[in-house]
């Protein structure tokens, strides 16, 4: 039984696939030739991350699919629905990525609290004549420690995030539409941890009383930031999107950044992915990643794996 990893997978997932008796196809598919792959290598699962888009076109065209699996959290680039319908299996890895995520998140915070992202820029071009000049420019960090950090959508990534801002000693308030309140656990060295247990709260008190916000919800009809949600932010407010583009209104981001309501921004995701606006590219108060939250060796390892595993335990099912 064949499966196309059509946008990678980790080492550890094609020897856990192997393992379990499949051929595993790394092939790069070009979107508008996957279908045709499929049909003319007898495709059973087909694997994506974020690239790669299986939608109703692919589906009805390759009857020999079984499984289609997203290695990560968000499945807004499969028409989940609509498979399942058809007998497909649609699986994804929610879990795997969290810690991943929630790092580089801190990664946009730390950046923007001591221009990081900036002085990497002109250190290059003015450090060896303007050495001075620089050191004053970026002289007014912020720390990170006893600031509120104010979570929006407190799943997995959302708790993750919650975890490390509390080992940094910040204050925590989330918000979320199912979520009520979860138990964080943070753990130390020699087995110790602590439980700290965060109870979420309506959105507008999110955004009045944090310092510092970061989203972490699925793709939306509509914008959850815009013009009107950052006139109620704290003003010089810091805002980090490392969930999905089109969940702030990103010309409204950039007149907030422009007019100093909002101090920084950090976008791992943008509207026009992957062809993002010029505009917020060239933007010294952006930080700026393309779309790499659970890119790291550890959570493509475990996402593999998990692939794997949930794989053959639903071809196992069937077969018996």
């Amino acid at each position: 039984m064949k499966v196309l990893a059509n946008d990678g997978i980790s080492n550890s997932g094609i020897e856990a696939l192997k393992k379990s008796g499949f051929e595993v196809i790394t092939t790069k598919v070009a979107q508008e030739q996957v279908a045709n792959y499929i049909n003319a290598n007898q495709v059973s699962v087909v694997l994506v991350r974020s690239a790669t888009k299986i939608k109703k076109d692919i589906i009805d065209a390759c009857p020999s699919l079984k499984i289609i699996g997203r290695g990560g959290v968000g499945m807004d680039n499969i028409d989940v629905e609509y498979a399942r319908n058809k007998g497909i299996h649609v699986i994804n890895t929610p879990a795997s990525s969290s810690e991943s995520v929630a790092e580089l998140v801190f990664a946009h915070l730390f950046s923007g609290v001591r221009f990081l992202h900036d002085s990497n820029r002109n250190m290059p071009l003015e450090g060896d004549t303007n050495f001075n000049g620089l050191k004053k420019a970026y002289a007014n960090g912020i720390e990170l420690r006893g600031k509120t950090i104010g979570i929006i959508g407190f799943g997995r990534i959302g708790q993750a995030v919650a975890k490390m801002a509390l080992g940094l000693g910040m204050k925590v308030i989330a918000s979320d539409k199912f979520v009520g309140k979860a138990a964080i656990k943070v753990d130390f060295y020699n087995g110790q941890f602590i439980n700290v247990e965060i109870e979420t709260e309506p959105l507008e008190d999110v955004l009045k009383h944090a310092d510092f916000i970061t989203l972490h919800v699925p793709a939306q009809d509509g914008y959850v930031i815009t013009k009107n949600e950052i006139a109620t932010m704290k003003d010089t407010v810091g805002i980090v999107n490392c969930a999905r583009g089109g969940v702030i209104n990103e010309v409204d981001l950039i007149e907030a950044l422009d007019n100093n309501k909002v101090l920084f921004a950090g976008l791992d995701v943008f509207e026009n992915e992957p062809t993002p606006e010029m505009r917020i590219l060239m933007h010294p108060k952006i930080s700026l990643t393309p779309h790499i939250g659970a890119a790291t060796d550890e959570a493509q390892d475990r996402i593999g794996t998990e692939l794997a595993e949930q794989i053959s335990s639903i071809l196992k099912t069937e077969l018996n």
